[in-house]
């Protein structure tokens, strides 16, 4: 038995057939292996399933669920269950691929089996193959899904040979067994948040003191047409830019790369709501995944929480909206660094599986997303991913493009991972809040041409700065690069 964390089972407990609560990413793949890649791919990670716990592990529900559930080994995964055939009817356009995630990230998981489903997609317009994979969000989150990617995926068209997994005893836990492991798990997670009262508290004085920016961000969203109550229905659409040219615009602007990421987002919201309503005049307010995952540490678990940060939609011009992006971060890093210590991501289940699942109903019944503000008006991620290209038994991943979460209040989650010199978009949407969501596709590779155009503008008319040279221009460089 392995208990949850307070914030694994948060997902699990806020799960809804409208909010599901799986992440996933699709692939295109290039090279597929001749014959039938299905049964290759299956028989590939059928030899992996022990590299993971994510694979073998299941959820055992507490009696009459008066607290968290825990992890238990699956007796058997059946990998034909798991591994399973899409094929898309002809013509197999992007448009029908896009479509084809969005209803699949809409089906909920089976919670009597191992959290994770993979698809092999066939029926594309070039006649190549994709691949789609959900798993849990209660069993990882980006970083520990970067961990899962590295057991599965291989760096060479040749997949590495694996050890052969030892055979392990999968009985069941007991009634009392698992009764006591609650209750005692209960107990250190009450004792772990009672010591975190005092440096909580005073951190909490801090930041309403103003001294680390926080009340600077602390401001509520406008309206927008996806920020409401949503129902199952999703869009979905895709984005790749160029990682150099990214790189290349937070430098001239000595910004960082997630502040030019932001900036291309806002730029493709106004261009989006422009023609949906209108730009409201207050700025958008997006929220941030933040890890507060040690290095090293590739734990199946969520270490994250989140902060809140400016978009600047309300200025029009794009260089100045990118430095007030760069004034929000800078706030948003502080506040960051002063909970980092205090966030706790476990805290007492007694009672919360009965409490949170129906809250999580009522809340969407009542419409409340529907009446008040929204403390976000999105959910932005950016995951940092592997520089060379991988691998899936014998094909190569053209695309990373990340697949994540919406929510009552909040239908709209743009995720990016980086992958091999490639910035990879992923865009959900609550499809009755955002019915198509590839105008914002579109919109991004608009804005970078934009603000690249205007970085270019703007360093034709400053003058050359003299060349440094010696200690000072090599100090310069290191801080470059650490940025």
């Amino acid at each position: 038995m392995k208990p949850l964390s307070g914030l694994d089972a948060l997902f699990l407990h806020l799960e809804t057939p409208a909010t599901p609560m799986h992440v996933g990413a699709l692939h295109l793949l290039d090279h597929p292996p001749r014959g039938d890649y299905l049964a290759r791919v299956r028989r590939h990670v059928a030899g992996r399933l022990h590299l993971s716990p994510v694979f073998t592990r299941q959820l055992a529900a507490m009696p009459l669920e008066f607290a968290n559930p825990v992890w238990i080994r699956a007796h058997e995964v059946d990998i034909e269950r798991h591994v399973v055939r899409v094929v898309l009817p002809a013509p197999g356009t992007m448009a029908q691929l896009e479509a084809a995630i969005a209803r699949l990230h809409a089906q909920p998981l089976d919670r009597t089996r191992p959290l994770w489903r993979f698809h092999v997609i066939e029926g594309l317009q070039d006649g190549g193959l994709a691949f789609y994979t959900k798993v849990h969000h209660a069993t990882l989150d980006g970083a520990s899904g970067v961990a899962l990617a590295q057991a599965l995926l291989d760096v060479a068209p040749k997949p590495r040979k694996v050890e052969r997994a030892r055979r392990r005893r999968t009985d069941r836990p007991g009634l009392v067994a698992m009764v006591g492991t609650a209750m005692s798990v209960t107990g250190s997670q009450t004792t772990y948040l009672v010591r975190r009262i005092p440096a909580m508290a005073r951190v909490a004085v801090q930041l309403l003191r103003g001294s680390t920016g926080f009340s600077r961000n602390l401001t509520l969203g406008p309206r927008t047409p996806f920020n409401r109550v949503i129902d199952p229905g999703r869009s979905f659409a895709t984005a790749s830019l160029s990682l150099a040219e990214v790189r290349r615009i937070a430098q001239a602007h000595e910004v960082t790369l997630n502040d030019v990421v932001l900036a291309l987002i806002s730029d493709a919201l106004r261009r989006y709501l422009a023609s949906h309503g209108g730009v409201p005049k207050k700025s958008l307010v997006v929220a941030m995944p933040v890890s507060l995952r040690e290095a090293g540490n590739t734990e199946a678990t969520t270490l994250a929480t989140m902060t809140l940060a400016s978009l600047a939609t309300d200025i029009s011009d794009p260089l100045a909206r990118l430095k007030a992006i760069r004034v929000s971060t800078q706030a948003a890093k502080e506040v960051t660094r002063a909970l980092r210590g205090v966030i706790p991501t476990d805290f007492p289940s007694l009672g919360l599986p009965w409490l949170l699942s129906a809250a999580a109903v009522l809340y969407g019944r009542t419409s409340l997303a529907d009446r008040i503000p929204p403390i976000a008006n999105l959910v932005i991620s950016n995951v940092p991913g592997p520089e060379i290209p991988l691998y899936l038994a014998g094909a190569r991943l053209r695309t990373y493009w990340p697949v994540s979460i919406v929510e009552h209040g909040v239908g709209l989650n743009i995720t990016l991972q980086s992958y091999a010199g490639s910035l990879d978009f992923g865009i959900i949407a609550a499809r009755v809040g955002i019915p198509d969501a590839r105008p914002l596709a579109r919109g991004l590779h608009q804005a970078l041409a934009e603000l690249a155009a205007a970085t270019d503008a703007q360093a034709a008319e400053l003058p050359t700065r003299p060349r440094k040279s010696g200690a000072a221009a090599r100090r310069r460089a290191r801080a470059s690069s650490s940025e």
